[in-house]
């Protein structure tokens, strides 16, 4: 049974969470006001690619806290047998953890190919998003053997690209 420390601590990481995301995705929108008189190119492609990165975030985000919301009811719910709570509170936990992983891979994925990324994790299926027009095959297989390495069991990783 959870006890009230502890639903205290689910609620305040959940929402330490969503405030990192807001603020990973924050500087997206700041590039929204330059002046596009002093941006070549180059940056305005960039900002529609994560523009697109930005709105698939905020998509899974509400699906993410939808989640989170309907599990923090069953916890919470004085009629919900043991069983339900423990499986509610697994299921929440397995939530914050994809998404640590999701951000974590986003980085890495930036940090080794210089790609912006949106990463989804569902049960033992990623879906990768990539912002670029160029649609590689030997750089998507590279992206797909660099996140399974984070992985100790065989995950299904597909590679979109997008613009």
């Amino acid at each position: 049974m959870i006890n009230k420390q502890n639903l205290w601590f689910l609620t305040l990481f959940s929402l330490i969470l969503v405030l990192s995301v807001y603020y990973i995705t924050m500087p997206d929108n700041l590039l929204k006001n330059l002046n596009t008189e002093n941006i070549d190119a180059q940056e305005v492609i960039s900002i529609r690619e994560s523009e697109l990165l930005t709105a698939l975030r905020v998509a899974d985000e509400e699906e993410v806290l939808l989640a989170m919301e309907e599990l923090q009811m069953i916890l919470l719910d004085g009629s919900a047998s043991a069983a339900e709570k423990s499986v509610a509170y697994d299921s929440l936990k397995e939530l914050n953890l994809n998404k640590g992983k999701e951000l974590g891979l986003e980085k890495k994925i930036m940090e080794v190919y210089s790609l912006k990324a949106f990463i989804k994790i569902k049960n033992d299926q990623i879906k990768i998003v990539i912002a670029s027009k160029n649609h590689d095959k030997e750089l998507a297989n590279n992206i797909i053997r660099t996140v399974q390495e984070s992985f100790k069991d065989r995950v299904f990783i597909t590679v979109e690209f997008k613009q």
